[in-house]
């Protein structure tokens, strides 16, 4: 059983189900503990639930039973600016008003502590400043978010979710839509958070290959369940490949980092063998 007052853990659930609305089970009585301080990666085949998982990790979608707990806390018995000051969003494929420039994109990140006795403050601005020095954006702060190439603007959506300053963040498919070379900007960023400033990252990747790379704890989903969970060495293997994707593969070491490397085994290669 999960310790849902446990200190090393930053995000935990507890027989945590949430279905559909035609009440078809997503994620079905699920146990788990987010490291604190950690990079977890949610990993698994389309439709398993990767996305429900997270948007249940933040409140988004209400479970049909069991919980959530952010430290020792309920989630759903926070109110929201509490869970807001604790824990930062970025779902697939935000989207924000038009002519919006990245400083007031980033400022939106400041919502949680505004009130109608405290308006726009000192440290308002100082965190917003930091937030756009962090991923590089000062220089275009100006600029409309409509200007900005792909990996510009997927970073002023991370400066928002750093300018809430929480320490928990949670991304669902941060790399969709990027180029590789921006893809590793990104997953650099995060990574640089995570170590420099000890942020606890979730999020949900595709590429297996990166997910080793990035992660600490990897999270392997399944029909809504998890089927196995750890570090990248323990968790990418053969047969993890081959029942939950359902695909032949070889796991080499990654030459750069020494992390687990899956080779898929497609029809051409299997020929090669």
């Amino acid at each position: 059983m999960i310790d849902s007052e446990s200190p090393k853990s930053a995000l935990t659930t507890r027989k945590l189900t949430v279905t559909y609305n035609n009440g078809q089970p997503i994620v079905l009585n699920l146990d788990l503990a987010i490291p604190r301080g950690k990079i977890t990666v949610i990993v698994g085949p389309n439709g398993c639930g990767k996305s429900t998982l997270l948007k249940s990790l933040a409140r988004l979608l209400k479970p049909i039973s069991g919980t959530v707990y952010l430290d020792s806390n309920s989630i759903f018995k926070l109110s929201t600016k509490e869970v807001a000051k604790q824990l930062a969003i970025l779902p697939q494929s935000p989207t924000a008003p038009e002519g919006l420039t990245v400083e007031e994109l980033v400022a939106q990140g400041r919502y949680p502590y505004q009130n109608w006795l405290q308006q726009w403050s000192i440290d308002d601005e100082k965190i917003t400043q930091q937030a756009l020095a962090t991923t590089g954006l000062l220089e275009l702060a100006g600029r409309s978010l409509d200007s900005l190439s792909g990996g510009q603007r997927q970073r002023a959506w991370i400066a928002m979710a750093l300018a809430q300053d929480t320490e928990i963040l949670l991304l669902d498919e941060p790399t969709t839509f990027l180029d590789l070379a921006h893809q590793i900007e990104l997953l650099d960023l995060l990574y640089d958070l995570n170590h420099s400033q000890g942020r606890t990252i979730v999020m949900v990747l595709h590429d297996l290959n990166q997910a080793c790379r990035y992660g600490d704890n990897l999270i392997v989903l399944r029909d809504g369940q998890i089927v196995t969970q750890g570090h990248p060495e323990q968790v990418m293997t053969v047969g993890m490949v081959r029942l939950v994707f359902g695909l032949e593969s070889q796991i080499i070491q990654d030459p750069v980092t020494g992390t687990p490397m899956c080779i898929p085994m497609g029809r051409k290669a299997k020929q090669k063998v």
